[in-house]
């Protein structure tokens, strides 16, 4: 008997795309949720179910249902377990009370540090386990500071803001202002984000750096020619990327942090430059000032392996 019913439901369903199957299936946890059809889950006497709730805050239900924490097809999510009360903890003596009796995690009052401590619970994994004394955390920001549980403007991580740029851009806004600079990474342009190098949740550096734990190794997980190890060392890339570049953005080529030659010149202040062309001559001999014959030159016109050569005349990274 049960093989003849297993036998008829495939003749009913064999014509239906399984796409079809899948989106009907989402359709109606959508709908479930924006309904207040939530999923019966086991309830002991202090808690009251996601349909109790929803009588009073609707419009929290309705804007849910829409999220991610509102799916109730992911057994990982709020809407399968103990809905509202997963994160809010449990509601009877709220709803006895009418409302009066303020036993709920109420988000909007607690200290940043206990908002944070719910959302661990489930948020434990991966790139959040070092949020606990992370720059972030140490300066009271929760979880709620960049994320809306009930109406983000982004999909993808539940943000305040529409892009993830909007939401660092509200605190950062030095970094913000660079990365509107002739010369910047893509972000503007959507190619790469600030998560892109950073984790804003954080990390074993304090700049909260996604990969190692110098800026270099951020640096060259990307630009990996630049990486090394070479013959001839250059002491400031070696030192760190940023004695010479402003990731960030900036006014000159290649995220310079100054024009070319003076950018070099902060460094290599010598008297004398050997030349074919101009004698090594000082402009007051006897005197230390700098020969005027480099000033205002190109320097990797000639030193053009700037960032380390393998050459066995490389010393001065002309090749």
């Amino acid at each position: 008997m049960h093989e003849q019913r297993m036998n008829r439901m495939r003749r009913h369903t064999s014509g239906i795309p399984l796409r079809l199957l899948i989106a009907c299936t989402c359709v109606w946890a959508l709908v479930a949720g924006l309904r207040g059809g939530w999923p019966a889950v086991a309830q002991t006497n202090d808690y009251v179910g996601t349909e109790k709730c929803v009588t009073c805050h609707d419009t929290e239900g309705k804007s849910l249902g829409r999220t991610l924490h509102g799916r109730a097809e992911n057994p990982r999510s709020p809407a399968a377990n103990q809905g509202c009360e997963t994160c809010h903890g449990p509601g009877r003596a709220h709803v006895d009370s009418d409302g009066e009796a303020d036993t709920t995690n109420g988000f909007t009052a607690m200290a940043p540090r206990d908002v944070s401590a719910i959302c661990l619970t489930c948020h434990n994994r991966s790139n959040h386990t070092q949020w606990q004394g992370s720059p972030h955390d140490s300066r009271n920001l929760s979880c709620v500071t960049c994320h809306s549980v009930h109406s983000p403007k982004s999909s993808s991580a539940q943000l305040k803001t529409v892009t993830e740029i909007d939401t660092c851009a509200s605190c950062h806004k030095p970094q913000a202002m660079k990365v509107k600079r002739a010369q910047h990474m893509p972000l503007v342009e959507g190619k790469m984000s600030c998560s892109s190098c950073h984790n804003p949740h954080g990390s074993t550096n304090v700049k909260q750096l996604k990969v190692g734990n110098y800026v270099n190794e951020a640096c060259v997980s990307c630009h990996a020619e630049k990486r090394g190890p070479f013959l001839w060392e250059h002491a400031a890339g070696r030192e760190s990327c940023v004695t010479c570049h402003d990731p960030h953005g900036s006014s000159n080529d290649r995220l310079l942090v100054a024009k070319l030659p003076m950018l070099c010149q902060r460094c290599h202040i010598g008297t004398r430059h050997p030349s074919t062309i101009y004698d090594a001559t000082r402009v007051v001999p006897g005197a230390g000032t700098p020969s005027s014959r480099i000033y205002g030159r190109g320097c990797v016109n000639c030193h053009s392996n700037i960032h380390g050569s393998n050459h066995p005349s490389g010393h001065a990274f002309v090749r």
